[in-house]
């Protein structure tokens, strides 16, 4: 059914309090951190519909904040300073805060590097909208025509973590995790831990595993990225053996909580005996390996036997298991259970 996605963020006449009216009225989150070169040009696009436009300096020291309220004229601007750097996560979070105290029902985030264009955001939020998703992301490579403007570094390094962080999500479906541009329901948000969200450029990648262990749908949106002149503050180098670590414990406490905490399935057994019997199979099939080069004899056909099975029959759980995950994505809408009462959300982040 095609959507008239233009009267979604149309604002109401006379409401300027969102609680009347939660799903139309959205605050889009802008976080700052030298951003003097495009953020007016950012907040003059986004559209009309929007009730608030909320631009965190995030201990910016050429004072981009200040700059924005001297030059800005748009009255849904406001601007909160953090008195020191607190990362993008950290920065996007006070903002979160914010939107919620206004009364927002719909939340984006939007970078203030120019990247991202404001006048997708309706067809960001039209999934949340709608009652489809609770989340919604942005996904650069959804086209492939929309990559050739990409720098070759950018898309790889975007492939290797889409696929790590499918992993460590659990959204096998989603793409593109570290893509800032995305959209929440108020309801959602207040219920997850923020304060253990990463403050750092892993926020993006670490809330899309706190919104699995909620059970949150999630929907990739199509967007072309703009590539200018911006600089990229994240240091790739420092940057990657972090986020591996940061992927491999979201990947454990996930398969922990949703398989083992919450449920007890045959998965659960799978996720046991699968790294179990692989792991065995490799040490034992290594130190016979070893062991028997050593002493220049050839190894039995018992022997290469005990250390194969174990690794054929390890390997098939674990994949089974990989398989149950990637079938037992989240289908229904958390806002739509919040919104009948069975779960009541928590008014603090």
């Amino acid at each position: 059914m095609e959507v008239e996605t233009d009267k979604l963020i149309q604002p109401i006449e006379g409401v300027r309090d969102a609680k009347a009216a939660p799903q139309r009225s959205i605050a889009v989150v802008i976080p700052c951190y030298r951003e003097r070169k495009h953020i007016l040009e950012v907040t003059a696009r986004i559209p009309p519909g929007v009730t608030w436009i909320i631009c965190v300096d995030d201990g910016c020291p050429d004072r981009t904040g200040e700059f924005i309220e001297e030059q800005n004229d748009d009255p849904r601007v406001s601007v909160i300073v953090n008195t020191r750097n607190e990362g993008v996560g950290g920065a996007t979070k006070r903002g979160f805060r914010a939107a919620l105290e206004a009364g927002a029902g719909i939340i984006v985030k939007l970078d203030g590097d120019g990247q991202m264009d404001p006048a997708l955001i309706p067809r960001l939020i039209s999934p949340i909208a709608e009652g489809r998703a609770d989340y919604a992301k942005g996904n650069r490579f959804f086209s492939v025509e929309n990559t050739t403007s990409m720098p070759f570094y950018r898309i790889i390094g975007n492939i290797v973590l889409s696929f790590v962080s499918k992993f460590s999500s659990g959204y096998w479906h989603v793409f593109d995790p570290n893509n800032g541009f995305t959209a929440i329901h108020s309801d959602v948000l207040r219920l997850l831990p923020m304060s253990k969200v990463s403050d750092d450029y892993f926020f993006e990648s670490d809330m899309l595993f706190r919104l699995n262990t909620l059970r949150a749908v999630v929907v990739d949106v199509p967007m072309r990225a703009i590539y200018g002149d911006e600089e990229s503050h994240l240091k790739v180098a420092e940057a990657l053996p972090i986020f591996a670590m940061k992927h491999v414990a979201n990947f454990v406490k996930r398969v922990f909580y949703n398989h083992f905490l919450r449920s007890f399935s045959v998965a659960s057994i799978q996720w046991i005996l699968g790294p179990s019997l692989f792991v065995f199979g490799t040490g034992f099939g290594l130190y016979n390996w070893f062991s028997s080069d050593a002493a220049d004899t050839a190894a039995t056909a018992g022997t290469v036997m005990l250390a194969a099975l174990p690794i054929i029959i390890g390997l098939q759980f674990t994949l089974a298991a990989i398989d149950f995950d990637i079938r037992n994505v989240p289908s229904v809408p958390l806002q739509r259970l919040l919104s009948n009462s069975l779960i009541e959300p928590d008014q603090s982040i």
